[in-house]
């Protein structure tokens, strides 16, 4: 169930509750990308401590390891990676088709071979579902083709006229075995807003307890991002809630939630921390905390934040630890990411409650 709290009169922004089994999400809300049933280098204590609310886990990479029947011994993927808020987990359907030349696509599914030892693989509609179900997610994605870019309209269109068959079957076998998990439809389409025309009137026949924008955010410049997000978004169901996919970057974030979305997911935060960038300032610019100029630099890495890197080390001491390769360099840099962006979108949530957005 989702429940509209305030509408902007200014933008299209809003704020909500999404109710799932496993708690409450206030939204605009960003999800932190924990892909093996891990956000890398964090604790769920760090996490909670970041205000994180939802965490997102990839169904391709957990089918293949540890695999289904495992998560089930624990009674599902909360138990196993010691997480009791929400989860949600995507079909990985965009791992597969990154495969591209390891997987053959047919009417009924995808075949392909695991990334880790070449095994045979399938995936189908039905089947993924099975597997989110068998996980416990919360939120449920369903089998979709992530069209790369650049792709023709030709194929573009050929890809779409699958994913809203798989999509439509999804949903079927989904209501069969519905108990407390909610099933998000995918909004596919590529760079042709009519095609995105064509999927929002055929998904939103069906009654999915919320809608998706994928094929966003996979190498297309920003010219070409916001005008699909702008054409798409506000016609999603005002009713349930909107996810954008795999976008993360601070000012598309805000751009995204003008337009009237209400989650994100982006494995950026940790990402970047790996290679030593952050996020400081109101607004995110990035600096790289190998810089020379840090060496010996006793502020913090935000003067203005108040995760727990920050409030405990300096830039110094995390440029001496990044540089001698050590571990918890990673560790301290994602909490400091994770948090900014956590943060960030809450801050545009106030605004938006203060009628300032």
């Amino acid at each position: 169930m989702f429940e509209i709290i305030k509408k902007s009169r200014l933008t299209k922004a809003r704020v909500g509750k999404l109710h799932t089994a496993h708690g409450s999400i206030e939204t605009p809300v960003f999800m932190p990308v924990g892909t093996q049933a891990t956000v890398k280098s964090l604790t769920p204590q760090q996490l909670k401590e970041c205000q994180t609310q939802i965490l997102l886990s990839n169904t391709y990479h957990l089918a293949l390891r540890p695999g289904i029947d495992l998560i089930q011994e624990f009674g599902g993927l909360h138990a196993f990676m010691g997480w009791e808020h929400p989860i949600l987990t995507d079909s990985g359907g965009f791992q597969v088709f990154s495969l591209s030349a390891n997987r053959k696509i047919d009417a009924d599914g995808v075949t392909f071979k695991s990334h880790i030892d070449g095994s045979l693989h399938r995936f189908t509609p039905e089947s993924v579902v099975d597997l989110q179900l068998g996980f416990n997610s919360d939120i449920l994605m369903p089998l979709d083709i992530c069209t790369a870019y650049p792709a023709t309209e030709e194929e573009t269109s050929r890809d779409l006229d699958i994913t809203h068959d798989w999509e439509k079957r999804a949903f079927i076998h989904w209501q069969k075995h519905k108990k407390k998990q909610q099933l998000f439809a995918i909004v596919q389409g590529g760079m042709y807003p009519h095609l995105r025309d064509k999927s929002l009137e055929v998904l939103t026949q069906e009654d999915f307890s919320g809608f998706a924008v994928g094929g966003v955010s996979v190498g297309e410049p920003m010219d070409k991002m916001y005008p699909i997000i702008s054409h798409t978004v506000p016609q999603l169901p005002e009713n349930k809630p909107r996810y954008l996919m795999g976008v993360g970057e601070p000012d598309n974030l805000r751009f995204a939630i003008e337009n009237g979305v209400d989650m994100f997911d982006c494995v950026i935060p940790t990402r970047l921390a790996r290679h030593g960038t952050i996020f400081v300032g109101e607004e995110g610019q990035k600096i790289n905390i190998k810089n020379k100029q840090f060496l010996s630099d006793k502020r913090p890495l935000d003067t203005d934040c108040k995760c727990y890197t920050c409030q405990h080390f300096s830039r110094a001491y995390i440029r001496h630890l990044f540089r001698s390769g050590e571990i918890l360099s990673m560790t301290l840099m994602s909490i400091h990411n994770v948090h900014f962006l956590i943060q960030y979108v809450q801050k545009i949530r106030q605004e938006i409650g203060l009628g300032n957005v």
